[in-house]
Parts: structure tokens; sequence; C-alpha cells
């Protein structure tokens, strides 16, 4: 499949949010503006739809997106009212990003989720997302969701809804995306792991008889451009270590990208010929102020190498 390559900007925590950052990222030349969640976490985030609303009232090309949304955590029906509004005022720039979390517990015990059940609800969700949005009246018989002769207007402005892109890293995740999603978003994979998960997916997807003609291999990356490695290193393993509440100074070599401005393209260009084709960049920073000259940094130095170096590239 040959596709131009897309690069996204992920949109910092709570404390370091301002949203004219929104606004930096489109006039910088950024393709979408992806934003995470929790319900509740080791630090202070934003609800996802919410804060896409924000953005897509400041912002008038950019793809908007969640990365991920925590799907068994809600009612499905309330997503898909929620999801096709956003759709529907953001003039259909929608990309909805769903993951079924579970490394942080509490949150299910607040929304009274039983973490076992996260898989099993988050398959049904997206099949509830999809009939809410591409039946006139539609009906539905699930194990967790049951309803007749539903009418939910108005429907998204994108056909069929928008994408819907399965994250994870395990191999349910990726048989999630084989035969449900439009495309796949892990994180913390090296080019080899990721190079492996779209093989598994292809795979799984020719067993359900699905074709990925217009799946969208995407990659949710930690990145900080520095002019040393040395400082790039210790700024993405103090916001990490912090995010994640533990050390992750054995991590930073193998899964995300960090140093000068040519490693970071070399790198990245590593995931571009394992597959990606949309670069979800996730800058390690504390601050606004900081974001913003990562958010410039990368669109200056970075991303216009990248995207000569990966002119013509097709996903394997």
């Amino acid at each position: 499949m040959n596709a131009p390559l897309q690069v996204g900007l992920t949109l910092p925590l709570v404390g370091d949010f301002d949203l004219t950052q929104a606004e930096m990222a489109e006039a910088l030349g950024y393709d979408a503006l992806w934003v995470s969640e929790h319900i509740a976490f080791h630090v202070p985030t934003f609800d996802a739809v919410t804060t896409m609303a924000a953005l897509a009232a400041r912002t008038r090309r950019l793809r908007i997106g969640s990365a991920v949304l925590l799907l068994p955590l809600r009612p499905p029906a309330a997503v898909a009212k929620a999801v096709a509004t956003l759709d529907v005022i953001s003039g259909g720039r929608v990309l909805l990003g769903v993951g079924v979390g579970g490394e942080y517990p509490k949150e299910f015990e607040a929304c009274g989720v039983p973490v076992k059940e996260r898989g099993r609800r988050t398959d049904e969700a997206i099949a509830v997302l999809r009939a809410l949005w591409t039946q006139e009246t539609a009906s539905f018989e699930g194990r967790y969701v049951r309803f007749r002769d539903v009418a939910m207007r108005p429907k998204p402005v994108q056909p069929g809804g928008p994408p819907i892109i399965v994250g994870g890293r395990s191999e349910a995740a990726m048989r999630r995306a084989a035969r449900l999603g439009d495309g796949y978003m892990p994180y913390l994979f090296t080019p080899q792991q990721y190079a492996e998960a779209l093989r598994k997916i292809d795979a799984f997807a020719r067993e359900a008889g699905r074709s990925l003609a217009a799946f969208q291999p995407m990659l949710y990356q930690f990145v900080y451009v520095a002019d040393t490695y040395e400082e790039a290193f210790q700024r993405a393993n103090a916001r990490l270590s912090t995010n994640y509440n533990q050390p992750f100074d054995r991590l930073i070599d193998r899964y995300c990208v960090v140093g000068p401005p040519e490693a970071c393209v070399a790198r990245l260009q590593a995931y571009v010929a394992a597959g990606a084709r949309h670069l979800i960049l996730v800058p390690t920073t504390f601050g606004a102020a900081e974001f913003a000259q990562q958010a410039q940094r990368l669109a200056h130095e970075v991303v216009p190498q990248l995207r000569a170096a990966s002119s013509g590239n097709s996903q394997p």
C-alpha cells in the first residue's frame, strides 16, 4: 500500500497543556493532533473527547485523534454519540484510537468495570459503534449491550464513521486490529517488533477473510530531540519515569527516539521502513515552553528530512 507519510503530534498532560499549542501545531505543518487519557492515573490527565472538541474548535485542517480512548470504561452508545457529534462539528476530522487499558486498575474500579472483561467489552463496543454509525435504525444483542430499533442521528460526517485505530502491544490487540480495526497503534515497540506485529495482523486478517487495503499502520512514539544524546536521554527518562511511576532508564534506548536531529531521523525512518505510515510523536517534556521548543525543533529539523527520506516507502 503506497501512502504519504503522516506525522502527528501528541499534546502534553494537564499541567503543560495550552490550547494555543493547537494553532502552533497546525502552523508547523503537522498532520494530526492527538490526546491521551485516563480516568485516573499516576499523573493528571484530561478526558479525551472533551479535549478533542476544544482542539477541533481551534483548528481547521488537522485531524484530531485519541491515543487512546479507554473504550471499555464507557457505555458504547454514549461514545458513539459523543464521537459522531465531534466528527460533525470538526467537519469529519476525527481519528478514534481505542484501547483496553488495565495498567491502572483503580480507574476500572471507579467505573464499575471488571478489569478481566476489558477485552470482550472493547470488541463488543466497537461493533456497537459501527452499528449506530452506519444503520439508520440499529439493533444489537451482545453480552454487555442489548437494544432494539435505536436511531442515532446525526451520523458522522465520515462515511461509516471515524476510523477506529486499535492500540495495544499484545497479540490480542493485534487480533482486534485485524478483525475489527481500521488501523493499529502500538507503543514501546522496536522497529523489529513493529514489523513483526504488522505481519501478524496481516495473517490474522487473512484468516478472518478481511481486506486491509485501507488499513492505517500507526505508531505512538516517545521522542526528544536535543544537541546531545545525553540531554535527550535525561529529559526522556525524567518525564517517562514520572508518568509511569517506575524507572525508565533501561527502556529509553530500546523503545524511545532520543538524540540529535540526524539520529532521530534515522531511528524514525527505521519504523517507517518497518511499515509505519502515521507517526504519532510524543515529546517527553516538562512545561508548555519546553513542549513548544520540541514541537518546533521536530517540525524544522526532523520531520522534513523524514518525509523526504520516506517518500516512496510502502507497507510490506
